[in-house]
């Protein structure tokens, strides 16, 4: 298991601004965290990072990625410098860039919209403490894998 930020950053790498890439917002990052850790869970049955997602108003938010970069507003936060991947193991990575492939294509909207409709999310918003639960995200992403 990792620190939030070390996904947050491997995750930013992704952001193609040379190429008629976008950067990755902060909204857009939060959504792209919580299907990593969803997907960690149900397919490798361990988070992939160790803090809560709180089921905010806009969709899910790791709130210590969150306040990293909320000084960057809507706009697109920048590509990290020196970031050495190899603290995250490989198969971790492969797992990353599945979700990268699979989600990265879509707007920070579109993300948003799609968590509305998830159960995760959906419970999250019911609990006093906004809390996703790991078991309500295994739950929800074990429908979405081909075991």
């Amino acid at each position: 298991m990792y620190p939030a930020s070390l996904i947050a950053k491997y995750i930013l790498t992704f952001s193609d601004p040379d190429n008629a890439g976008e950067l990755v917002t902060n909204m857009k990052l939060q959504k792209l965290l919580y299907y990593a850790q969803g997907f960690s869970l149900a397919i490798n049955e361990r988070s992939i990072f160790n803090e809560p997602i709180e089921a905010w108003v806009h969709g899910p938010v790791v709130p210590k990625v969150y306040r990293e970069y909320s000084h960057y507003g809507a706009a697109g936060i920048p590509v990290p410098e020196d970031y050495d991947s190899s603290q995250i193991s490989p198969a971790d990575r492969d797992l990353l860039d599945e979700v990268w492939s699979v989600y990265g294509q879509y707007s920070a909207w579109k993300l948003r919209n799609m968590t509305h409709e998830e159960t995760p999310w959906k419970q999250g918003r019911t609990r006093s403490d906004r809390l996703i639960t790991e078991d309500s995200l295994m739950d929800f992403f074990l429908t979405l894998v081909e075991k």
